[in-house]
């Protein structure tokens, strides 16, 4: 699976979160809940201060590496933190990514890129990866992935 390294400054990310974990049964239905609050329930339609309009998917909090607990979150990027409690805000790193460039159906596509890139020997730092939707075509969607990178 080819990929790019890219240099990337800080992000401010607003959105909706929760723990979960690749093992865990209810995975699915945990980031799927995710969306459905983010979407349906009117949070992404009431974030302030929206720095654009792609929707990101943000895994970070990492409790060690691949097969520990993490905080999945379903966000935007905004220009500021938001004043207002009722929305999860995370940080994306500044740092080195790789950046995959993948395209087909949003759910597929997605789940089957993360299964080649957990089987890469990427020099993976485990504090922030995250996937760019760069339009809201579910059957031929265009989605960047990026997986933080260790320092060199």
């Amino acid at each position: 699976m080819k990929y790019e390294i890219v240099t990337l400054e800080e992000k401010i990310a607003v959105g909706v979160a929760a723990r979960t974990n690749n093992s865990a049964p209810d995975m699915g239905a945990v980031i799927g809940g995710l969306w459905n609050r983010f979407y349906n329930e009117g949070i992404y339609a009431s974030i302030p201060d929206k720095a654009g309009e792609k929707a990101l998917g943000i895994y970070t909090d990492f409790a060690g590496d691949a097969s520990a607990d993490y905080t999945a979150m379903a966000a935007c990027i905004a220009a500021k933190e938001p004043q207002e409690g009722a929305y999860d805000v995370c940080r994306i790193p500044a740092g080195r990514y790789a950046k995959f460039v993948i395209h087909g159906d949003m759910v597929q596509a997605v789940a089957a890129a993360w299964q080649e890139i957990w089987q890469m020997d990427l020099p993976r730092a485990y504090r922030c990866d995250f996937e760019e939707y760069q339009d809201d075509c579910m059957e031929d969607a265009e989605i960047h992935i990026y997986v933080g990178l260790k320092d060199e």
